[in-house]
């Protein structure tokens, strides 16, 4: 279902990337380049392959835990509603959770990977996600009573909606800033400044970032610088898939002791530093 809306939104989401590339060639002309976007696509086929293959793997393992509801929710209306709210509170967990644990970063790391932030980065994913656990944080809903097939198409939804979210072409839009995720939050979210660090997470509405704490306003005074601290300096889709993977099994090996190599794994990305001299995070 996930890769059915989302490959059916694939014309329009390629039309907004020729209109944005389009309006940017004047502009700002370094904003788009052929290896920056090609690489993007490579990674965006990647990940849809990998994706599918996880759906198969792990759709039974939904309706396992359906089986044990805690309510019957039938589709409606309001229950729709109520999955669509709830699928991006989780959202914002997970998201939080991938720049949090270094298991995790390993695969998002990919996506902030581009010094430049335009709609085809919305395309730059990692194949991984499936090894890092995104599909665990989807789990509670199923348990909830929301029927698999419903929780997967309301997840695609949510990612569609966040493609129009990797954009400099958009400022800021007034009251929407309020309680959605929006262009200019979503610039934050992938800037390296240290104001910016970490910061954003939200999926669909910004209202969970500001409950949570960690919301930050664009500031015009601090312009966003993309990427990631310690760039890698590569458009070679397999190299930005693996290398933070490469790079954390090699600390992990490095480590002292047990604790150490767990702290390596599933601590925050930033204890890297202790063996590199580099922060690995955005």
């Amino acid at each position: 279902m996930e890769k059915y809306i989302l490959l059916g939104l694939g014309p329009v989401f390629l039309a907004c990337i020729a209109w944005e590339a389009w309006y940017w060639r004047k502009r700002k002309p370094g904003m788009y380049t052929w290896t920056d976007t090609l690489s993007n696509a490579g990674l965006a086929l990647m990940h849809q392959a990998s994706d599918a293959i996880a759906w198969a793997l792990v759709i039974g393992i939904y309706y396992f835990v359906y089986q044990y509801r805690v309510f019957d929710l039938p589709a409606s209306v309001w229950t729709i509603a109520a999955l669509f709210l709830a699928q991006d509170f989780f959202y914002y967990f997970f998201h939080r959770a991938s720049h949090r644990i270094r298991w995790m970063w390993a695969s998002h790391i990919t996506h902030h990977s581009s010094e430049r932030l335009n709609l085809s980065t919305a395309f730059r994913q990692s194949l991984t996600y499936p090894i890092s656990g995104m599909w665990l944080f989807w789990l509670p809903l199923a348990w909830l009573g929301f029927e698999p097939k419903n929780i997967i198409a309301v997840v695609a939804i949510n990612l569609a909606f966040q493609f129009f979210v990797h954009t400099q072409a958009i400022g800021k839009l007034g009251w929407v800033e309020r309680i959605f995720n929006t262009p200019s939050h979503h610039r934050v979210h992938h800037a390296r400044n240290a104001k910016y660090i970490d910061r954003n997470y939200a999926g669909v509405l910004i209202v969970w970032d500001k409950l949570f704490g960690s919301f930050v306003e664009e500031d015009a005074a601090v312009p966003c610088e993309y990427g990631i601290v310690g760039q890698i300096h590569s458009h070679n889709p397999v190299r930005l898939t693996f290398h933070e993977w490469f790079d954390m099994l090699r600390d992990a090996s490095r480590a002292h002791g047990i604790r150490d190599a767990f702290a390596q794994l599933f601590g925050p990305p930033e204890r890297a530093s202790s063996h590199t001299g580099i922060d690995p995070r955005l």
